[in-house]
């Protein structure tokens, strides 16, 4: 099998493209608690407002973090620090700097402007880094040329081409370039080529991550009722990779 699998619980998603996605913090741990069932050891998540967007505010945080816990007592919790919720890199670390309840971990893009100063926040509290490595951007570089880079928790190779086969040839190259990297490795990949990606993940050894962030459907291209059932799926398939995987 996969060394492990993260569940990805909702991402920056919305009801209007997935029904079925966990917002708030109970059913974030309702979610939670029925993936870890399933087979998850880790879990990733992004707090939401009340409209339903994602917010690094101390408060959401801490909700999230709260019930998420108490649902999976021992199993490592992260949050995102994506860009997009908090675009100035000076206010993210600022509001990882004010969280009253902390994550296991939290990720960090490093294609995005402050990448290292919202890095330096994070470890400056205890909070492990994830570094999120997309494919198609000089975000490998810039990373691996970060005097923290040997001090991350693991690295969050993510493959953003949605065509299998470009999403395949993406993630070789992406995982050559991370070559010099010490941290542990987690590849998963989105929506169409996220379950080659993670065929992929399953037969190189590493870690791997599934959930509605990622995709929205099951291998046999049914809609996924829950992040329940692609964990599941995830473990079907990492079960089954070839003892000679390369």
């Amino acid at each position: 099998m996969s060394a492990m699998i993260q569940v990805c619980l909702n991402g920056s998603r919305n009801r209007a493209e997935c029904s079925r996605l966990p917002v708030t913090a109970e059913e974030l741990a309702a979610a939670a608690r029925e993936a870890v069932a399933a087979g998850a050891e880790d879990i990733h998540l992004h707090p939401k407002d009340r409209d339903g967007q994602d917010t690094l505010e101390a408060a959401a945080v801490a909700a999230a973090v709260n019930a998420v816990r108490r649902a999976v007592p021992g199993v490592p919790v992260g949050v995102t620090t994506g860009a997009w919720a908090t675009p100035d890199p000076r206010a993210r670390a600022a509001q990882v700097r004010s969280w009253t309840v902390l994550p296991d971990h939290a990720s960090v893009n490093w294609h995005e402007d402050g990448a290292a100063e919202v890095a330096a926040a994070l470890l400056d509290r205890g909070i492990g880094v994830e570094a999120g490595i997309y494919s198609g951007t000089s975000a490998a570089r810039r990373f691996l040329d970060w005097s923290g880079s040997r001090r991350v928790l693991r690295v969050l190779a993510e493959v953003t081409e949605t065509s299998p086969r470009d999403a395949l040839r993406a993630a070789a190259g992406l995982l050559d370039d991370l070559g010099p990297a010490l941290a542990p490795i987690l590849l998963h990949g989105e929506d169409a080529a996220a379950w080659p990606v993670l065929r992929l993940a399953a037969a190189r050894r590493l870690d791997a991550r599934i959930g509605l962030e990622d995709v929205l459907h099951l291998p046999d291209g049914t809609p996924a009722p829950d992040n329940a059932a692609l964990v599941r799926a995830a473990h079907d398939i990492c079960r089954c990779r070839p003892q000679n995987a390369p």
